[in-house]
């Protein structure tokens, strides 16, 4: 699948995590500013061994964000069905409300329909305006709430050419 792919927005480019980003995502994911809005609570070590740096390819596919060569977020998608499946994404504090979120959610967009997805869907919490509004001007739009959760989604348009 898109093992070793690298995904190039404007801004970003999206490079598939390894076994030498654990000390990285470690320390990201260990911090209360990054895991506010990425489950609520600190990461373990092994939980980010486990879980971000590629051990769950194919079904999910993980990705260093980086802005110029430096590390700047976390981004995976995973796969719902043959062609859909969903996007997460987090950047660090000091990366936020830089357009660096949508750039790098149009590249993997971008990138979803170059293989083949039809659709594909976001579910930023509902106390995270910020991230909803960067969904959107990556192209998504809400279709549903919970007490939790706004639920996005990115419907491509198919090419009625002929």
């Amino acid at each position: 699948m898109a093992h070793g792919v690298v995904i190039d927005g404007a801004l970003t480019r999206l490079v598939p995590t390894t076994e030498d980003d654990v000390d990285l995502l470690s320390r990201w994911f260990a911090s209360p500013d990054l895991v506010e809005h990425w489950g609520g609570v600190p990461v373990s070590r092994d939980e980010v061994a486990v879980k971000y740096v590629g051990r769950r390819r194919p079904h999910v596919e993980s990705f260093l964000v980086l802005e110029q060569g430096t590390p700047v977020g976390y981004a995976q998608y995973w796969h719902a069905g043959a062609a859909e499946g969903g996007i997460d994404m987090v950047l660090v504090p000091q990366a936020r409300g830089r357009a660096l979120g949508p750039d790098a959610a149009r590249a993997l967009v971008a990138h979803l329909g170059g293989l083949g997805w039809r659709r594909v869907t976001v579910d930023p919490v509902q106390g995270n305006a910020r991230a909803a509004r960067a969904w959107e001007k990556a192209g998504f739009r809400q279709v549903s709430a919970d007490a939790e959760n706004f639920f996005m989604k990115f419907t491509f348009v198919e090419d009625r050419q002929g």
